[in-house]
């Protein structure tokens, strides 16, 4: 009788394990991972949670960084514009210099000089982005471009128009030379040419950053895939052995309280 009874204790705690077991399982199969909360594996999650947020904030970081490239992208397009505009006033200028023009010839050079001037001021005041100003203040808009500490690059913003009042400003009709006029046309070629080489130099390195948290990215998700992911097949071959399993203890405890009903039926 106390072996009868013995047998279907254990049968019975046997069944509630693997039940247990089953159930764990499924709730992994469920939800793709095998690491869920901190009971199935304090450790491993506490790596993961890190993981989560390292991933996250790289993601973050790309956005930030192809914000970057696109302001900088906008501010060398401005200049760009403005760059054709003062080479085609440097040509007028030049054009201005033959001695076989008449005051009307000179007055019709200067008014596409002018068109041309207000063409400059228009792009420097409408380059933006997201309602920064990009060619008409000195200064620098601050990018993240890491998930950590001390990880930021800046975009230098520029103010044009002081760099450029000298040729903003030419007038062949006033009596400016023609030396002062090239000179000042040279002068905005140069701080035009520096300005788009700082921001072509900004773009590659945030391209740069791009790649590196990028792939970070990758390995990075890669490493808590590993720790976090349910591996299907094996799950499903696990499932397969607890199903035998249950199916055992279940028989087991039918046997044995088959038997002790028989026994009890003698007694009676």
């Amino acid at each position: 009788m106390n072996i009868k009874s013995e047998l279907s204790g254990v049968s019975f705690a046997l069944l509630g394990q693997v039940q247990s077991r089953q159930n764990t399982l499924f709730a992994n199969m469920a939800s793709g991972k095998k690491i869920n909360d901190a009971t199935d594996g304090a450790a491993a999650q506490q790596i993961i949670d890190r993981l989560t947020s390292q991933v996250d904030g790289n993601r973050q970081a790309i956005n930030n960084v192809y914000s970057g490239i696109s302001l900088a992208q906008v501010a060398e397009g401005g200049l760009s514009n403005i760059s054709e505009d003062v080479s085609r006033i440097r040509d007028l200028t030049i054009q201005s210099g033959s001695g076989i023009l008449n005051e009307s010839d000179r007055n019709a050079i200067q008014s596409e000089i002018s068109q041309l001037q207000e063409n400059i001021s228009h792009t420097i005041e409408q380059t933006n982005y997201a309602g920064k100003p990009l060619l008409s203040d000195n200064g620098a808009l601050t990018f993240q471009v890491g998930a950590n500490s001390n990880q930021s690059v800046d975009v230098e913003t520029n103010d044009m128009s002081t760099q450029l009042s000298d040729i903003l400003s030419i007038d062949i009709t006033s009596g400016v030379s023609v030396d002062d006029a090239l000179s000042a046309a040279d002068s905005a070629i140069e701080a035009i040419s520096s300005f788009r080489s700082e921001l072509g130099a900004t773009q590659n390195r945030l391209q740069s950053t791009a790649r590196n948290l990028s792939q970070s990215d990758v390995n990075l998700s890669m490493s808590r895939s590993r720790m976090q992911d349910l591996d299907y097949p094996q799950a499903a071959s696990d499932a397969a052995i607890f199903n035998v399993q249950s199916q055992a203890a279940l028989s087991v405890q039918a046997q044995a309280n088959q038997q002790q009903g028989q026994v009890l039926s003698l007694l009676s």
